[in-house]
């Protein structure tokens, strides 16, 4: 009976003839090598995910004179020898604007057309066009240091939600708006979004959590806000609504949680429209804060992987 009872829970989750796709979003670190590390590990960590697609930030170096107010990435990408590890397609996203940093999207389905900011690629899933369109926000100021009085860069301490909330419509505000209008071009068809939002969700900083002692205080954080607002679905809290059950922090497995000049978080996100999640996990070294665990994790972000059916 139980085996039956798996086999109908299997069969809900994607009707007969839907397609199926695995996306996941995976700051590399660059790929290990900002910590001497080859990227054996990386590879790894994306078969471990059972991921088609990946939406992948920091291919490249962090430069040897990297501060919190200016961080150029150095170095060749390393996007290309990932896919070939792989036997995948790769698309390099080289475009300079305010919602990259050492992108590419690296995909196991051919990558056809991009968008005109370089922030999205088609994919060509057994027929049915998918846009994926891959980001990298900017990590100063970071209002949850902000708003716990943790120094980072020359940004000032705030203490209200509006205050954080203002601090980072005005960060991430003009990378938003260049994802919008690339996302035009997708029309109706499925439309992903991946990336390393380095804000995070108004899904988990809720009274809630705050009760809980796992956040400072309430904020309708406008990145994750402005997406649901166009329509998007936060593929973690679909499956896992329960922020205070589940915080799902990707930042960071490095240090310890109760560090006083850090704080955990999920900054990395699968934002998902027009088709439904039938799944959602965090990958990232062994431990609570992981639904798939793979040692040794190679990165200073856990990665979210989440299924899609359409």
């Amino acid at each position: 009976m139980r085996r039956l009872a798996a086999l109908l829970t299997l069969l809900s989750a994607a009707p007969a003839g839907a397609e199926t796709l695995t996306v996941m979003s995976f700051n590399i670190w660059g790929g290990g090598g900002n910590e001497g590390k080859d990227i054996s590990q990386t590879v790894a960590a994306i078969r471990a995910s059972g991921a088609d697609v990946v939406g992948v930030q920091e291919t490249r170096l962090e430069g040897e004179a990297c501060t919190a107010d200016a961080c150029p990435p150095t170095g060749a990408s390393v996007a290309a020898a990932i896919a070939a590890a792989l036997g995948w397609h790769v698309h390099d996203q080289t475009a300079e604007n305010p919602a990259l940093w050492a992108n590419a999207v690296i995909s196991r389905y051919p990558i056809g057309a991009v968008s005109a900011n370089d922030l999205g690629v088609q994919l060509d899933v057994n027929g049915t066009p998918v846009w994926l369109f891959n980001i990298h926000h900017d990590d100063e100021p970071y209002q949850p240091y902000q708003v716990l009085g943790i120094e980072y860069g020359p940004a000032p301490f705030v203490k209200t939600a509006a205050e954080a909330e203002g601090f980072a419509r005005d960060t991430r505000g003009p990378a938003m708006d260049l994802l919008m209008a690339d996302m035009a071009v997708a029309g109706d068809a499925v439309t992903l979004v991946t990336g390393d939002f380095n804000e995070p969700s108004y899904l988990d900083w809720t009274p809630e959590a705050v009760a809980a002692g796992q956040q400072p205080l309430a904020v309708m954080w406008p990145t994750t806000l402005r997406l649901t607002e166009a329509g998007f679905t936060d593929a973690y809290r679909a499956v896992y609504p329960d922020p205070v059950a589940k915080p799902a922090f990707t930042w960071t497995p490095m240090g310890d949680e109760a560090d006083p000049e850090d704080h955990p978080d999920r900054i990395d996100f699968v934002f998902v429209r027009g088709a439904r999640v039938t799944a959602a996990s965090i990958v990232g070294e062994t431990g609570p804060r992981s639904d798939i665990a793979l040692d040794p994790w190679p990165a200073d972000h856990r990665a979210v992987v989440a299924t899609i059916a359409f």
